[in-house]
């Protein structure tokens, strides 16, 4: 998954925006696992202090508390803090559309996507590999190339039921979510 909850404008550094606006740490706690609570906790404390020191100061401890926020919320995720993203990065198609999920409570958009996108990438990759079976008894090469295909389609196809049917709090790699 592309940046999002790492990113200024995602929803956990939104979440302790308004928590520091509300001085209210509730706001943020649910983004953040239960032995992360006390940190954050105690972070939102001296951010706040902080923040009375002047514009600088609350800049300073705004950013500070936004990145111990989000280090929080990814060690909760198994996944390493690698700082703060710029808002404004491109999230790709599908988390717009799981937003919107949420926000108007019909899923449709998404599945219909999903479903679209899973459909033409088997698709794709069937008819590659259709097409070299046709030539793979012209030789190893042949057969070589068509092996590849068919095992390409049968190991990304696995690859993708395991995704479907993982923990959802599972990473398939520490930079695929947020």
């Amino acid at each position: 998954m592309p940046p999002h909850c790492d990113s200024l404008d995602g929803p956990v550094v939104t979440a302790a925006r308004q928590a520091l606006a509300g001085a209210d740490v509730d706001v943020v706690l649910p983004y953040v696992h239960v032995d992360g609570e006390a940190e954050v906790r105690d972070a939102f404390d001296l951010a706040l202090k902080a923040r009375a020191l002047g514009p600088a100061a609350r800049e300073v401890a705004d950013r500070w508390f936004f990145e111990t926020v989000v280090r929080v919320h990814r060690a909760g995720e198994g996944a390493p803090f690698t700082g703060l993203k710029p808002a404004g990065l491109d999230v790709g198609p599908v988390i717009p559309k799981a937003e919107r999920a949420l926000e108007t409570g019909s899923p449709d958009e998404l599945v219909g996507f999903l479903c679209d996108s899973v459909r033409d990438e088997v698709e794709r990759r069937h008819r590659h590999a259709m097409a070299l079976k046709d030539h793979a008894s012209e030789g190893t090469a042949a057969a070589r190339a068509y092996v590849e295909a068919m095992l390409g389609l049968q190991v990304w196809a696995h690859a993708l039921h395991r995704q479907i049917t993982a923990d959802p709090h599972a990473h398939v790699g520490a930079h695929d979510h947020g």
